[in-house]
This record gives structure tokens, sequence and C-alpha cells, in this order.
């Protein structure tokens, strides 16, 4: 029953499997995100180092929310790599959507290798105070 409390249904994996053809030869990751909650809004933050705006997709289709992005690595000339730790790649990855969302209204922000995306919350959904009357 947890589940249907969630505003937001997340996979969670580190590397997408090949379920589709690819027409770039690199590997796909999903971004590790941060997901948190306001009166108005639901916030997701997701990482994505390297990736230039231009190369950003945000898309919603059928209460699936995709994002997208890829890097394009630039080598220096003649240059001997002596060592690599950063993999790069592309970031892929989806969420759905409830009805308790705004869907028209949802806004994407990139800053610093970090997407966010504000999701406002419908009226019906945003939590109402009421009053206590004495008596």
């Amino acid at each position: 029953m947890a589940a249907k409390n969630k505003e937001m249904e997340v996979q969670k994996q580190e590397t997408i499997q090949k379920e589709s053809e690819r027409t770039r030869e690199c590997p796909s990751f999903v971004p590790q995100a941060d997901i948190y909650e306001t009166d108005e809004n639901i916030v997701v933050l997701l990482d994505m180092p390297g990736v230039e705006k231009d190369n950003i997709s945000v898309g919603l289709e059928k209460n699936i929310l995709s994002v997208n992005g890829y890097v394009d690595l630039e080598y220096p000339e003649d240059y001997s790599l002596a060592l690599a730790e950063y993999r790069y790649g592309d970031y892929e990855r989806s969420f759905r959507v409830s009805d308790r969302v705004e869907q028209d209204n949802i806004e994407a922000r990139y800053k610093d290798g970090v997407l966010r995306l504000t999701l406002p919350k419908a009226e019906e959904a945003k939590e109402r105070k009421i009053p206590v009357k004495i008596g």
C-alpha cells in the first residue's frame, strides 16, 4: 500500500541495460536523483555532470516524465591518457507522474551539472488546513 501513497515511481539502476538499439557507442547511465516535497511542489534534482544545456531533453508522455542527456567529450590533440576514472556516457531516467501533479506546468532548470525539475501539485493534492472551532 505504501507504493500507492508515493507521487512518483522511480526506476533504480545505475546502468541501463540494452533494451533497444542505440545510435551512440557509449554506456547509458541512470542519473542519481534526490526527490523532495514542499507544500506546493515536488522537486527532483538529477546529477548530470558534463552535459551541456542544449544536450538535455525532458519530455512527458502518458504520465511518464523522461529525461535524456549526453556528453560530448573533447580531448586535446595528441594527448596521452595517464589515468581515466571518469566514465562518460548518456543519461536516461524516467518517472511515473501521478494526476496529482499539474503536468502542463512542470519546469526544468539546469545549472552546474544538476537538472532541477519542479512539478507543481494540483490543487486537490495540496495540504489543506482545517480550522478548529471551539464549542
